[in-house]
This record gives C-alpha cells, structure tokens and sequence, in this order.
C-alpha cells in the first residue's frame, strides 16, 4: 500500500479568476503561467481514492486537466458560486459509478437543493441528470473518507460559517477571515497548510497575505501554501520572492506529495 498523498491544486483563484474578463490590470496581461488561475480547488488523492474539495465552474476543464477515473466525493467548503457551480459536471462521473456522494454543512445543503433541484429529485428525475448522496458535515465530527478519517474544521467568512478540513497531515482552508482557537488546535502538527490570501490591502471576509502569513506562522505547519488568490496580490513570482522560506503562492497544476 503507498501511503502517500497527492495533493493537486485545480485551481487557485478567487471567483473571478485571474484573468477577469476584460481587465486590463497588469497581472491579468501577464504572460506567466503562474498568474493564470482558475477558481479554487483541490484534488486529493491517496490509495487510490479520489475526493474533490469544492466544484467551482471550472470544475469540467479541471478534470479535462487532470483526468481522474472514478471520483470518490466532493467536499464542500461552503455555497458560495465560484465553490459550488461545477455541480452539474459531476455527470460522467455519475454515468460511470452512479450516485456520487457529496460532504457539506446543511445549509450548504439546502441552498444546493435549492439552486439545482433537479440534482436531488426524488420523482420525475430527467434522465440526464446527476444524481448525488448526501452526508452532512458537523462540527467535531470527523468523516470517514476511504481509509481515514478527515476532520472538519470551522472558520468564519466573514459573518459566514465554512468547513475547512484536515486529512492526515495535510490542511485545507478557503474563505477564512478567523478563526477560533479551538479549531487551531486541529490544526497543530500538520505538515502541509493551504490557506487563502486574496490580496495586499485588508478585506472584509478573507485573509490579506499579512494576516495569512501571520495565521501559517501560529498554526506552525512546515509548510503553507496561499490559495484563493485575486490579481490584486501581484504578480505570482514577484509575491513569491518576498514570502517566508516555509510559506508559497500555490498555482494552478502545482503537485504536493505528503
């Protein structure tokens, strides 16, 4: 058995992306890779198992990307659309394995429900149409996913509630803006942490890349990498020169083995 874990960064971005259409900012003009980044999330993979956190609009051309045979789950961080509005494009999967199995908050739930009710339907389903099994988040609950268990951990976005999670030694973040003491504790002894930091000036509901690298160095994993990035941080390889040398700006196709 390998038990090691790869981490694969689908995306990086914030909800418009970077390029945002039709900016002129210079960092949208940028000709580096690195400043090209879809909306945000990440594959993990380990024996053989497969599971998704978040499954933005640009989820058809992620997995174009990085093809996967089977998709075990997809754990949803919160409802926001740049983290949700793939959900549709779980078809091939579902064609080939049936129901996949989906992991998130219940009002995360309900607000999917409501936003694609032909997903859920229990009657009259469209023959076409995915089809989904739902287990529920809860805080302090951890979730038994293939072989391990993955602890969800609760931050604030804003004055809004969103999962983050824990699987072994790696610890995903999106959307945070605190988080409370409690939680941080789940978070010590980590290897790998992703965390989001949208820009240089503060903002209301995320982490600036001050406050970002102020969170890493209190958790004290030995590495982070900065995800949910907006064009607004600067250009990828000039940002990246100026981190701590445990701290990195992720980029859309960057691969972690943990």
């Amino acid at each position: 058995m390998d038990d090691r874990m790869t981490i694969t960064f689908l995306g990086t971005g914030t909800s418009q992306g970077i390029p945002v259409i039709g900016s002129n900012h210079p960092v949208c003009l940028s000709k580096d890779p690195k400043d090209k980044r879809l909306r945000v999330s990440v594959l993990v993979s380990w024996n053989n198992y497969n599971y998704v956190v978040d499954c933005g609009p640009d989820f058809r051309q992620q997995m174009l990307t990085h093809p996967i045979e089977r998709l075990d789950g997809i754990l949803f961080t919160h409802e926001h659309a740049d983290h949700t509005a793939g959900i549709d494009d779980i078809r091939p999967f579902f064609f080939r394995q049936g129901d996949i199995p989906i992991y998130a908050h219940k009002r995360v739930i309900q607000s999917l429900n409501r936003r694609f009710d032909y997903i859920f339907a229990d009657e009259d389903r469209y023959p076409g149409a995915p089809a989904v099994q739902v287990f529920e988040v809860k805080k302090d609950v951890p979730i038994a996913l293939g072989d391990i268990d993955v602890i969800p951990i609760e931050v604030s976005h804003n004055r809004l509630q969103v999962f983050g999670y824990r699987f072994g030694e790696f610890v995903y973040l999106t959307d945070v803006k605190r988080v409370e003491e409690s939680e941080i504790k789940k978070m010590k002894g980590a290897k790998v942490l992703v965390v989001n930091a949208l820009r240089m000036e503060p903002h209301h509901s995320h982490f600036n890349l001050e406050e970002a690298i102020a969170f890493a160095e209190e958790v004290g994993a030995d590495k982070t990498y900065f995800t949910h990035i907006s064009h607004l941080l600067g250009f990828h390889e000039e940002v990246e020169k100026s981190l701590p040398k445990n701290m990195h700006l992720a980029y859309d196709n960057l691969q972690l083995n943990i």
